[in-house]
């Protein structure tokens, strides 16, 4: 099997790029050899290596710069990937997508399901949901998995800003009023895998137990954004891998007293039911995730 990645260079696609190996033979692209922000290059591309599958991890994810950056979110987020799903189909190719809990406005008070409507409250949620509706409208053969709050041991993510910030600063504002569920990039790079995998093996034996549509993805349970600082600080102090300045602290806030440029949802929990249906998979629970995570870090 050959599999195109898109995005090798970011927190998912590093992963992605080392568990897709045992599928097939993996083509990873970084920004230097493609730019999602030219789509003119990806049809020359796909025609080159002739994938089997079609996994983008790549997207712009500078969420408050997308408020002032909304075009170029809209062509790395949206065109750029309705231009792979037109190529996926042309040439009967499976096409993995991801996408984001900033599609939804935060304001259910259960957790979303893959039927809810998308209603974006920022540029960014705006692109991401460009991109799916492009998928949709082209109707491919397609999986686009949703998820929230990814982190990692590498890239730019909360997870890391917390620790950099114990190291710099004597307090830090979170809030503590906005819920979702932390998920481990190594954790939904592995799913992919799996979900991929048991897709060629159904179109090998001309099976379609899971038709094309939208899955959710994360890890298990949920926490605010100020709950998973906490968790992030304690762990770090436990496995020794951090020593706060005397005089840190975080100090929680509401989600009306946050500055950022782009205003974020409030709920951001997605059930995982139909991932757990169509493909017997649930996700770990996220506080054992965040201490395989740390476990990685100390090995730095």
């Amino acid at each position: 099997m050959k599999i195109l990645l898109f995005g090798s260079n970011g927190q998912l696609g590093w992963e992605l790029a080392r568990s897709l190996q045992a599928l097939g033979k993996v083509f990873s692209l970084n920004r230097q050899s493609c730019d999602l922000s030219k789509p003119e290059l990806i049809p020359g591309i796909i025609d080159s290596v002739k994938p089997d599958a079609i996994i983008n991890a790549g997207a712009y994810t500078a969420v408050d710069k997308a408020e002032d950056e909304e075009e170029l979110a809209t062509t790395i987020n949206g065109i750029s990937v309705g231009v792979m799903a037109e190529e996926a189909k042309k040439n009967n190719i499976f096409l993995l997508h991801y996408s984001t809990d900033y599609v939804f406005d935060g304001k259910k008070a259960e957790p979303y399901t893959e039927e809810d409507i998308p209603n974006p409250i920022n540029a960014y949620g705006r692109s991401k949901l460009a991109g799916e509706l492009a998928i949709k409208q082209v109707e491919c053969d397609y999986h686009i998995l949703r998820t929230t709050w990814v982190y990692s041991c590498r890239g730019n993510n909360f997870l890391k800003t917390i620790l950099r910030l114990s190291k710099e600063g004597d307090e830090v504002d979170i809030v503590n009023d906005a819920y979702g569920a932390p998920t481990f990039a190594r954790n939904l790079a592995e799913v992919s895998t799996l979900m991929l995998a048991k897709r060629i093996w159904q179109h090998s034996e001309g099976i379609l137990e899971a038709p094309s549509g939208v899955y959710n993805a994360t890890d298990t349970g949920e926490t605010t954004w100020f709950g998973f600082a906490e968790s992030i600080l304690t762990a770090a102090k436990e496995k020794e891998i951090l020593k706060l300045k005397s005089a840190f602290s975080i100090k929680p806030i509401l989600s009306q007293e946050c500055t950022l440029a782009a205003k974020r949802p409030k709920n951001s929990l997605l059930n995982g039911d139909k991932l757990l249906r169509d493909y017997g998979i649930r996700l770990p629970v996220w506080q054992n995730s965040l201490g395989l995570c740390l476990d990685e870090l100390c090995l730095y």
